[in-house]
């Protein structure tokens, strides 16, 4: 049996210009998940101090919401397939709500990073929802610019996140911090709520589940292509790059520039800019000429950033190298996500699940990955880091060199 939409979503473009509350509502539910993503690693400095423990033993924070939020996307994926996007974006952002309040309850680094897992577990459907839901409405070829309002909320809750996060905690604390997340994630679940379920719009029965095989089977078509697999790679490949840099950029600022908190937080303002200014504008030149150069210059863009960050270089030239950094992101994983939303147009909550997944965990093996690292030294991991991402750059040459127009 084909699954049931818990809600009919129209198909074109001019069903979105028609109701924009909907789409400006997903951008702000995507936008208070990034920022309390985000939130968290450049106050590890400061929360080791606090917890008395090594900045490694709190570091793990992240990757252990990064992880199991990755894994928890497949299963919301297969859900919506079954009961609708519009359920699950519900439930998930309505348990990110109570799970951000309750991590403010942590009193040791075992306990934040506890709660960090289950809140990874629970909040882990809103962005995928919100892709799918944007991915139904708009055809290809004009997908880029509403996505690119969508990662640009991503690129938006990423640099508010980064900065406000680690600016406010030396004048109200980390608890205060959480708390005012948790109550921002429920003032944006009633808009949401009221753009996506109208009132007098009956719930539809649950539809049947598919046979374990055809789940299966459904992975392997979505990677059973050329194309659908050097996306998939690329998004995980390029999420570890990015998960491992953007994790220790706090450590980088503190032991390169001596700086604290506040000092961190004015150094990252520049990450997550670009794409807050200029998401819509990418997808639109992705749009008209394709992805063909885009993503290999916003691969070389990053590598380039790491590796003025590891050269012996002023403050200002630092600070620049991070919206570098974050520029060369947003040249990439919103571009590989429009192609992933026309590989998988025949099951979106699935490969929209299977992206969030390489997103996530490749960002929280990317944070493990390079606080191994750092037991080489800092430089040591940049280099390394640089050199992964500087082939990833060279092979998407000639990887994407067939993403030139959107498909007819």
């Amino acid at each position: 049996m084909k699954p049931v939409a818990a809600t009919p979503l129209p198909t074109t473009a001019a069903a979105v210009a028609s109701s924009p509350r909907l789409l400006w509502a997903l951008a702000a539910a995507t936008f208070v998940v990034f920022f309390q993503a985000y939130m968290v690693a450049p106050l590890i400095p400061r929360l080791a101090t606090l917890f008395g423990v090594e900045a490694q033993a709190v570091g793990l924070a992240v990757p252990a919401y990064l992880i199991p939020y990755g894994v928890a996307t497949l299963f919301y994926g297969l859900l919506a397939d079954r009961l609708g996007p519009p359920r699950i974006l519900l439930g998930s952002l309505l348990a990110f709500v109570a799970l951000t309040a309750l991590t403010a309850t942590a009193s040791s680094a075992s306990a934040l990073v506890g709660w960090r897992l289950v809140t990874g577990l629970g909040a882990s459907g809103v962005v995928p929802m919100a892709l799918v839901l944007v991915s139904k409405r708009f055809a290809y070829g004009e997908r880029g610019r509403a996505l690119g309002w969508l990662f640009g909320a991503m690129a938006g809750g990423s640099a508010f996140g980064s900065t406000l996060g680690v600016l406010l905690e030396p004048y109200v604390g980390w608890r205060a911090l959480f708390l005012g997340v948790a109550a921002a994630g429920l003032l944006v679940w009633f808009v949401v709520r009221r753009s996506l379920v109208p009132p007098t719009t009956p719930a539809p029965p649950p539809a049947a589940p598919s046979p374990w095989r055809a789940v299966v089977a459904g992975y392997g078509q979505l990677l059973g292509s050329g194309r659908g697999a050097r996306t998939y790679v690329y998004v995980l490949l390029n999420s570890i790059f990015h998960g491992g840099v953007f994790t220790w950029l706090a450590l980088y600022f503190q032991q390169r520039f001596g700086l604290g908190e506040i000092g961190i937080g004015l150094a990252l303002v520049g990450y997550g800019l670009p794409g807050f200014l200029l998401g819509p504008f990418i997808g639109r030149l992705a749009d008209r000429w394709g992805r063909r150069w885009l993503i290999p210059a916003g691969l070389a863009l990053s590598a380039l950033a790491t590796l003025l960050l590891r050269a012996d270089l002023p403050l200002a030239v630092a600070v620049l190298a991070v919206t570098v950094l974050s520029l060369g992101y947003d040249l990439t994983q919103p571009l590989l996500a429009a192609i992933v939303t026309d590989v998988g147009k025949e099951r979106p909550g699935q490969a929209m699940g299977l992206n969030v997944f390489a997103l996530f965990v490749g960002f929280g093996l990317g944070s493990w990955l390079f606080g191994e690292a750092l037991r080489a030294g800092l430089p040591a991991a940049l280099l390394a880091f640089t050199v992964f991402e500087a082939g990833l750059a060279l092979a998407a040459t000639h990887l994407f060199k067939s993403e030139t127009r959107a498909p007819a």
